[in-house]
């Protein structure tokens, strides 16, 4: 079994993102660096067209000094998240 990744994601469902990161649950990612840039979960995605989009989105939690982003309610509570799945 290949493990599930970002990129892979990306490529499959025509995201269009520069970086892209992938967590299940859709609650914990590293930080996007590169734009735009896509949060995947299991099912589905948010992509960010800015990182000015990415930092003020409300739900979405990023903390550069520890590498992470936290979505509490998951991706999948977001406005602008495309399910797939």
């Amino acid at each position: 079994m290949s493990r599930l990744t970002g990129r892979a994601l990306n490529s499959e469902w025509g995201i269009g993102a520069y970086h892209t990161l992938y967590r299940e649950d859709g609650k914990w990612y590293h930080v996007l660096k590169k734009f735009p840039g896509a949060l995947c979960d299991a099912n589905g995605f948010v992509r960010f067209d800015t990182e000015d989009d990415y930092r003020s989105c409300h739900g979405v939690h990023v903390t550069v000094e520890t590498n992470s982003c936290h979505v509490p309610e998951g991706i999948s509570s977001l406005s602008s998240y495309v399910r797939v799945k």
